[in-house]
């Protein structure tokens, strides 16, 4: 089944996100899925709702696909069907009203999934991909000080790069608000159109992830702030790897493989950089309809560290910072980590296992 035909199948789920909410443990990952008995070892048979997003972060999902890793893994008794999203918040609603059954997003939405639905929902299961964000700006601009008074851009309010900006220019003594005003006019809005009002002039800045970090440097933009100098180590998670909590109960086997697929092909990205970026481009092609211009993904494929390690302590302190900002209300995330696929798939291929913590 093409995207296209099961987004039209999401879209009237979506809309009864609500209500399935507080039944999900009555939805139908349980039901079209089962696993022949002797779960670590059989051949699973059933339906995998696979959701990614056509972004540079979300290069494991690409890659993995385009090369079959997926499908290898997964076995052939395993239907796989991948529809692809715009933002965190279309994929998140999909996962909990459940139209999906597991999806690549970014941490905010991750944790907002969790805390909605009280922690019963949604559990974390890998990381996929580090870094690869920050603060990009008009040539003439050339300290946060001089961000009074400026425009500035983030993709959505309370979305992962939105928190960082906020809290960036808090820890500076400049002030924003939910609705644009303060020292520093905050401008949620989808990337592309960042993209149009920053040659525009019509925004001063922006805090994207990429390859929209790259867009705006190649259109004349400078790199005011990388976002790896405000973590330790430089590290800080980008995309992760989110599973519905009823799908994970009763399909252990499937998620099993899932995670050793997720792994493996971060494994290959890794052990052939160059082969990864040009297959992840391929696919973006055929994603947008076009790859992006080597002046964009070059310099983007080097901010990226692609990784099964959640970076848990960042989710957290992001988490921590939405909530100092008046984003999200203070919440226990205790739980929303289940790394256990992710640590057997790691020790198998001889890594070190990851924390969640």
């Amino acid at each position: 089944m093409s995207s296209r035909r099961l987004w039209r199948r999401i879209t009237p789920l979506l809309a009864a996100g609500a209500l399935a909410l507080a039944a999900t443990a009555c939805s139908s990952g349980g039901d079209d899925t089962t696993v022949t008995a002797g779960s670590s070892t059989g051949s699973p048979t059933g339906t995998l709702r696979l959701g990614y997003f056509p972004n540079l972060t979300h290069a494991p999902a690409i890659y993995g696909l385009d090369q079959g890793i997926f499908a290898q893994k997964l076995g052939p008794g395993v239907k796989l069907e991948t529809p692809t999203f715009n933002s965190g918040v279309q994929a998140a609603e999909a996962l909990v009203s459940g139209a999906l059954d597991a999806t690549y997003i970014g941490p905010n939405p991750a944790v907002n999934a969790f805390t909605k639905s009280k922690g019963e929902a949604v559990r974390i299961i890998s990381g996929a991909t580090s870094g690869g964000a920050g603060l990009v700006v008009k040539s003439d601009i050339t300290s946060v000080e001089q961000l009074r008074g400026k425009t500035i851009a983030s993709p959505s309010l309370g979305n992962t790069q939105d928190v960082a900006l906020r809290y960036y220019l808090k820890q500076h003594g400049l002030a924003t608000d939910k609705s644009g005003g303060g020292d520093v006019q905050v401008r949620p809005q989808d990337n592309t159109v960042t993209v149009d009002a920053f040659k525009s002039g019509a925004i001063d800045g922006a805090w994207v992830p990429e390859p929209t970090l790259s867009r705006l440097i190649s259109d004349g933009g400078k790199l005011l702030v990388d976002e790896a100098s405000q973590w330790p180590n430089g590290k800080f998670v980008t995309t992760l790897l989110l599973v519905r909590t009823d799908y994970l109960k009763s399909n252990p086997e499937i998620v099993k493989r899932l995670v050793e697929a997720n792994v493996a092909s971060i494994e290959a990205l890794n052990a052939d950089p160059v082969k990864g970026q040009q297959v992840t481009n391929q696919g973006l092609a055929k994603l947008s309809g076009k790859p992006l211009a080597d002046a964009v993904i070059n310099p983007a494929w080097k901010r990226l560290t692609f990784t099964a390690d959640p970076i848990a302590s960042s989710l957290v302190a992001s988490a921590d910072h939405a909530t100092e900002l008046g984003l999200l209300a203070k919440v226990d995330l205790n739980g929303i980590f289940d790394l256990t696929a992710v640590n057997a798939a790691l020790t198998a291929s001889g890594k070190p296992s990851v924390a969640a913590q």
